[in-house]
């Protein structure tokens, strides 16, 4: 019950939100969860939030942005175009 009440909590608060904002909750709680599982103390989780959060807003950017895609060239910088267009 009580993680139920918690999970219905974090929902209503990300409710709100725009995608930028809600990506970077989600990454940062993912990465949070799997940093902390994977070395077993709090500066894995604290860096796994960190990357997370930073990994979930740049997705939730491009999600705010209708007919743009994200991109990686062959160097592999980032870039943000025109999606292929479908018939």
């Amino acid at each position: 019950m009580r993680k139920a009440l918690v999970l219905l909590m974090v929902g209503a608060s990300l409710a709100s939100c725009t995608a930028t904002e809600q990506g970077a909750g989600i990454g940062a709680a993912s990465g949070a969860v799997i940093g902390g599982l994977a070395t077993g103390n709090v500066r894995g989780a604290a860096v796994g939030a960190a990357i997370g959060g930073v990994s979930g807003a740049l997705i939730g950017s491009v999600a705010e942005q209708p007919g743009q895609c994200y991109y990686r060239d062959r160097y592999g910088r980032r870039y943000i175009d025109s999606c292929p267009r479908r018939y």
